[in-house]
């Protein structure tokens, strides 16, 4: 048989058009200049290598989301008590009453952080860290095992091992006494769940469905788009937020990452609701509903003093919202700013701030691991921090296990604990949230946790990069090609 290079000739010529095409829609539709050239140089180079990739990873939004959430915050904000508007007098008042209760941060920094996530500073709350996997899951299903009225769950990653086991068990358990259970898992993030935990979970009458993107055709090969948020509402009383996904290796069961090392927070007190409210965004996204569970108003208690903001972030926000939150964070130091963080591929607005506080004067730290989970973000992590430390950034590897918590410092004064790390993905691609705590007393409880860390750790220098083989300088300068995806 003769082969026809015609028909090949012709093949090539459609992939390289559609290449072109596909070029075109990435300059005109990625969020930065950088990951706009690297796709559309690629497109255009080698479209038979980078065509496909371009249809799951490419699309920097999903047709007509942004215009629905923003016609849906408008409802819900309007029915979450506390929310309104932040212009409004009730708010100005609500801030400024915030103010009062805090520690001396900056009110221009308030006011630009309530107004960037949408949310006030609410006081009157407690909160206190929970540090690593049996601290965290102990106090979750404890206060899951004390439900009345309803529990949300909300995890990115959920693994039908022995911990997802015990999980499902236990909200089970709450359908059977007549509790409202809603469960939200990422259809990403938590891929090889089996389709038989699910249908034991809605055979037990829980409401549990896999957060996706995927609304209309045209997104029907988006992957790259995450909700990573992690969060438990009991009762509207109890709020659980921060690094831990449902998994054994969370509880540092898997070797070679273990002891793996992470912290959530557990928050009572009003801005409950407004962590609570992040849920119902994503609940009416997945359902068009609403879950039914209104947090009751809070009861006063006594050391309830601490004032808190919550920050949720996401691709479909009008700004940047999860990089300008690390940006001002920055801006805000006078004396320090601590950064944990598993991946450390910041972005030139995060990484100037960065710079300029270190010439300021600021103790810049950032926390990160000593091992991967993830080669190619390990490696262009390696050369973000090089050029980190030769700005006067200290950078720091802790040694015992894998390091996932994320966790902000800012002087003496605030602390930021929640699902967002220090890199593109969580900046633009994924869906995340923190939780600013305003209060000398949590920050000092933050300073000491990480004080810890730190004595667990070691400092870095130039030579982790000068000494490198050439062979592992190539890989990093690749591996930093592809941060705008990282």
């Amino acid at each position: 048989m003769r082969f026809d290079w015609s028909t090949l000739g012709t093949l090539l010529a459609i992939i390289h058009l559609l290449g072109l095409i596909a070029a075109c829609h990435a300059i005109l539709v990625t969020r930065t200049s950088q990951g706009a050239i690297a796709w559309a140089v690629s497109l255009a180079t080698m479209p038979y290598l980078t065509l496909i990739p371009y249809l799951f990873l490419g699309r920097s939004k999903f047709a007509g989301y942004a215009d629905a959430r923003r016609l849906r915050n408008e409802t819900l904000r309007s029915r979450a008590p506390g929310l309104g508007h932040l212009g409004s007098a009730s708010g100005d008042r609500l801030a400024a009453e915030a103010h009062g209760a805090a520690d001396s941060l900056n009110p221009r920094v308030i006011r630009t952080l309530s107004h960037l996530g949408g949310m006030p500073l609410v006081p009157g709350n407690t909160v206190r860290t929970l540090v690593n996997g049996e601290a965290t899951f102990s106090a979750i299903f404890d206060a899951i095992e004390q439900a009345r009225h309803y529990v949300i769950v909300q995890f990115f990653i959920v693994r039908a091992d022995a911990l997802g086991d015990m999980l499902k068990d236990l909200l089970l358990g709450c359908t059977a006494r007549g509790v409202r259970v809603h469960f939200l898992y990422d259809s990403i993030g938590s891929f090889d769940l089996p389709a038989s935990y699910v249908r034991a979970l809605r055979a037990g009458g829980v409401e549990v469905h896999p957060f996706s993107t995927k609304r209309r055709f045209v997104n029907r090969f988006q992957l790259n788009f995450r909700n990573h948020r992690k969060i438990v509402v009991v009762d509207g009383e109890r709020a659980f937020v921060g690094g831990h996904n449902v998994g054994v290796e969370y509880l540092g069961a898997k070797p070679p990452l273990s002891p793996w090392r992470d912290t959530h927070i557990e928050v009572r007190g009003p801005v409950v609701a407004n962590i609570q409210f992040a849920f119902t965004e994503d609940w009416y996204w997945v359902t068009q509903e609403l879950p039914g569970s209104e947090a009751p108003a809070p009861k006063p208690r006594d050391g309830d003093d601490m004032a808190c903001l919550v920050m949720p972030t996401g691709p479909a926000d009008r700004q940047e919202t999860c990089s300008l939150f690390f940006v001002e964070a920055i801006n805000a130091a006078n004396t320090r700013i601590w950064i944990t963080t598993p991946y450390l591929v910041p972005d030139s607005a995060v990484l100037a701030a960065l710079r300029l506080a270190a010439l300021r004067g600021v103790d810049v730290r950032i926390l990160i691991p000593s091992r991967r989970d993830h080669f190619v973000v390990f490696e262009a992590s390696t050369l973000y921090a090089y050029d980190a430390v030769r700005a006067g950034i200290r950078i720091f590897r802790y040694q015992p296990g894998f390091l996932h918590q994320k966790v902000v410092l800012i002087d003496d004064t605030a602390a930021a604990i929640g699902s967002a790390n220090l890199d593109n993905r969580s900046f633009r691609l994924n869906f995340e949230i923190m939780v600013l705590t305003v209060h000398a007393g949590f920050a000092s409880e933050v300073e000491a946790m990480l004080l810890r860390d730190f004595e667990a750790s070691l400092e870095i220098d130039r030579g982790e990069y000068r000494d490198a083989p050439a062979w592992r300088k190539i890989a990093m300068h690749v591996a930093r090609l592809f941060a705008p995806i990282l």
